[in-house]
Parts: structure tokens; C-alpha cells; sequence
């Protein structure tokens, strides 16, 4: 084994055995004590496969019929906005994505629907991400979000820098959505989690980059129609030269996954997860605390039931 790949498994062995206390504080029983009254709940699993860890999740926040009610239309949100292969960490591992269409359908869905605004070409995301041959094979349908068409205009009245912008027609029109995207470092947003991955159901980006890309990520996290769940997929992390990485040298096998309705909260653990495998700050990623003064969340974690779970 090389010296690179030795100090990447350590670093990966380090960040699995150390997250749980850190991010939360105190023991094992305390963190899963559910016997005081907290503000919402937030799961974070560790140490197995992408689809294990979602279904883990999901059991622990009450299964996934608490979400997804019969006959209704669900759309998935994973990244798909690069044309990466699964081990470059740029989209969200399929592995999940096609787990979650299984479980939503299942538990009685209609219809589940997955897409992105992608930055390269849209097919070649949805094939080299291995997301559509996950979603189709689980009983899932992808969409194209390549067009001005689909987006129709949706007003932010709460928005401080974005009063209005154009929506995917898939969440305008679903009975609820889930948000699903993969751990990773931004140069802009220094962050790119779950409130940054909203920014893929929107079409005009341009804009948020413009006006202040973390004023604008808090901003469309007030939409009124905010996904069920958001689950953040950190079975591998991509750590550096985001949001797209130059090559596998840019990841790190960290097999975790997040999951809380908490868009605020869930970000919360992720970067104090990420910052025990680089040096990331919570203050740095600062949409997170301007969503929190929308009251869209918390990122106070003693205030929330956090449940850990090492498989």
C-alpha cells in the first residue's frame, strides 16, 4: 500500500470512529434518549453500504410510510449535475437513489419521479452518475430538466436577495419531494449539501451567483413546498476541488449518511463531519446560518434527537 492510500484509509477509519461524539457531545445513551422533548429528529448512520445506511435511516425516523402515503406522487432530487462516474463523489451515489425509489414505492407511490438540473449534458449524467439505470430498475422514472419549459415561476416572498424564481414543474406539481444529495466540497458555496442541491430545481443559476450565492441558497430554502426529508449521502465524500473533483484523489470512503426533514440541522452535522476530514468551519458555509434567521431550521443540535447508528 502507498503512502497516499494509507493516510486515506486512516483518515476514513478516524472520521467513522469519531463522528458520533463529536457531532452530538456526550454518550452513546444520552444521544439516543428520546425521553426529552426535542425540536425535530436527525439520524446519522455510519459503516455500511449506500442502500443499507438509507434503510437504516429511514427505520430509525419511522419508516418510510411516515413520509410517503399511498397513491401519492413523489419526486426524488439527488445531484446529477456532472457526467462522473459513481467513485469520482460529483453526484449522488446510486446506490441510495435507487434504494429510496424502492422504498418510495413500496410504501405505495403512484409515481416516482427523479431529476436535475445538470451542469453537463443531461444524459450523460443521468447514465455515467449510474442514476437512471438505479431509479428505472426500482420501478423509478427520470425526467429532463435541460429546458426553460419545464420551470414555471414561483414567488419567495421570504427571500431577502430573491423574491421570485422558476421552479421545476416536477416539484411544482408532486405531492412531495425528497432532497438527496451527496456530501461535497464547493469553491462557492464552500459547502454543497442539502439546502446548495436545492439550487438543481431551479433553472436560472446565474442569478444566485449574482445577487450572493449564500444569501440566495438560504432564500429558495423558504419555498413554501420544502421536501419531506433530506438525506445526505457521505458514503463517499468529495474533499476537495468541488463541485466537481479532478479524480478520485479528491474523495475519501467515509460510508455515512444523514437524514432529517431539518434542512438547517442535517447541513449542521455534515459539516462538523466533513471538518473532522478537512479543515471546514461551520461559520465558513454561511447559508447555513441565514436559513437558520428564516427559521427554517437549527443549528443547535442539542435541541434536536439525534440518532446514531454504527452498523
Amino acid at each position: 500500500m502507498d503512502r497516499r492510500n494509507f493516510l486515506k484509509k486512516g483518515a476514513t477509519a478516524a472520521a467513522v470512529s469519531t463522528i458520533a461524539p463529536q457531532i452530538i457531545g456526550g454518550n452513546e445513551a444520552n444521544a439516543a434518549n428520546t425521553s426529552v422533548e426535542k425540536s425535530g429528529e436527525l439520524v446519522a448512520v455510519m459503516g455500511d453500504s449506500p442502500s443499507v445506511m438509507l434503510t437504516k435511516a429511514i427505520e430509525e425516523l419511522g419508516g418510510i410510510t411516515k413520509f410517503v402515503k399511498v397513491g401519492q406522487k413523489i419526486v426524488i432530487k439527488p445531484n446529477i449535475g456532472w457526467a462522473k462516474e459513481p467513485e469520482m463523489a460529483a453526484n449522488t451515489n446510486p446506490e441510495v437513489v435507487g434504494a429510496l425509489v424502492k422504498l418510495c414505492k413500496d410504501a405505495g407511490a403512484s409515481e416516482v419521479l427523479v431529476f436535475d438540473h445538470t451542469c453537463n449534458e443531461w444524459n450523460s449524467c443521468y447514465e455515467k452518475s449510474g442514476i437512471k439505470e438505479a431509479t428505472e430498475a426500482n420501478g423509478g422514472k427520470m425526467v429532463p430538466g435541460n429546458n426553460e419549459k419545464y420551470y414555471k415561476e414561483v414567488d419567495l416572498p421570504k427571500g431577502v436577495s430573491i423574491k421570485s424564481t422558476k421552479i421545476h414543474e416536477a416539484i411544482i406539481n408532486c405531492d412531495a419531494w425528497i432532497n438527496v444529495p451527496v456530501l461535497k466540497h464547493h469553491g462557492g458555496a464552500k459547502m454543497s449539501l442539502s439546502m446548495k442541491n436545492s439550487m438543481g430545481i431551479i433553472w436560472d443559476r446565474k442569478v444566485f451567483h449574482k445577487d450572493g450565492l449564500q444569501q440566495c441558497i438560504a432564500d429558495l430554502a423558504t419555498y413554501e413546498k420544502k421536501p419531506i426529508l433530506n438525506i445526505i449521502d457521505a458514503y463517499r465524500a468529495m474533499t476537495q476541488n468541488g463541485p466537481q473533483g479532478k479524480g478520485v484523489e479528491d474523495t475519501l470512503v467515509t460510508k455515512a449518511l444523514f437524514a432529517s426533514a431539518d434542512p438547517v440541522a442535517v447541513d449542521t452535522a455534515a459539516v462538523k463531519f466533513f471538518g473532522q476530514i478537512k479543515d471546514m468551519r461551520l461559520e465558513d458555509v454561511k447559508h447555513i446560518s441565514l436559513a437558520e434567521k428564516h427559521q427554517l431550521g437549527t443549528q443547535d443540535l442539542s435541541s434536536v434527537n439525534v440518532k446514531r447508528v454504527k452498523l
